[in-house]
């Protein structure tokens, strides 16, 4: 069996880890894994994360380009028919793990959770200083070329979920908001400390920590430098849900699995709708929606959703 393409991407890692279909059919798990460091972001980190996140965009385009296949029925052709779990006919079987035949077909990607591993006891601790004290100016901007691993991260297909298992500080706090929801055990901490090092946030957190929470308690939380708990980042929008510690894994597990029986295409739409609220005005996002909406109407999955609905059973979603 070849590995999944994700998989595959970080085979050579030393700082990050992949795994498909643990979780639910179609969930790519990616820990970051540098302990002696509590996973702060360094260039090996950074480029592991780019690496994973392109094959997540390849592996999740699947089912678009199933999709170019379709006759105006909505059927797609014999080599292309996928079930409602991921797995596909003879000509590309996968198995629960990730796993592919030897045709190279894999099941899509249906949503990211990103986390930290145990053994670093943090999501990501921050920045690697190291490196930024070494750096010059010119340096830095030649570092800082778009995009970087936070748009990456942010314009990635699928819902990405951050598993917030431990501190998530500085450009470990803006990896948190590039993804699209963040779960957290409460007694996480998180902040944007850089003014403590006569620095400010240079990862995204003056302009996406503002859109989650409001201007004033993020200019409060980047000019104080405070770190607060996860509890106290549910209440203020932060992070989506602070849950006791030993509940978080089923937590995120129960969200992923859910997400994962969902309709791939009408995801992949609605979590770009949503997204473009952030990016655009509301006139443009509403025309954004309308075209998004128009495109899932006629589709497989549209036709086949509003069809299970009528004979009360369960939708076979092909993910197109």
């Amino acid at each position: 069996m070849n590995a999944h393409p994700v998989v595959a991407a970080v085979a050579d890692s030393d700082v990050l880890e992949a795994s498909v279909g643990e979780r639910a059919p179609g969930v790519v798990d990616l820990v970051i894994d540098r302990p002696d460091a509590r996973n702060a972001l360094n260039t090996a980190v950074r480029e592991a994360l780019r690496d994973a996140f392109d094959a997540v965009g390849e592996a999740s385009a699947v089912g678009e380009a199933g999709a170019a296949e379709t006759d105006a029925t909505g059927d797609t052709d014999a080599t292309g028919d996928t079930d409602a779990t991921g797995d596909t006919d003879a000509t590309g079987d996968t198995d629960a793990t990730g796993d592919t035949d030897a045709t190279g077909d894999t099941e899509d990607v249906r949503l990211v959770v990103l986390t930290g591993s145990s053994e670093a006891r943090a999501f990501v601790a921050g920045a690697d200083v190291t490196e930024l004290r070494e750096r010059s100016a010119v340096e830095q901007r030649a570092a800082s070329e778009f995009p970087r691993v936070y748009e990456t991260v942010a314009d990635c297909p699928v819902p990405v979920v951050a598993r917030v298992n431990g501190h998530a500080l500085g450009g470990g706090c803006e990896l948190a908001q590039a993804c699209d929801l963040r779960i957290a055990r409460a007694d996480a901490k998180l902040g944007q400390p850089e003014i403590d090092l006569g620095l400010m946030p240079g990862g995204g957190g003056t302009q996406r920590l503002p859109r989650l929470v409001g201007a004033g308690e993020a200019l409060r939380l980047i000019l104080t430098g405070e770190v607060i708990d996860a509890d106290r980042a549910a209440e203020i929008g932060l992070v989506e849900e602070a849950v006791p510690p030993a509940e978080l894994d089923d937590r995120v597990t129960a969200f992923a699995e859910t997400v994962a029986a969902k309709s791939p295409l009408a995801v992949r739409r609605a979590t770009e709708a949503v997204r473009a609220a952030a990016q655009r005005p509301l006139d443009d996002g509403l025309a954004h929606e309308r075209e998004l909406f128009v495109g899932l109407v006629g589709s497989h999955d549209g036709n086949e959703g509003i069809d299970a609905f009528l004979e009360d059973r369960d939708p076979e979603w092909h993910g197109e």
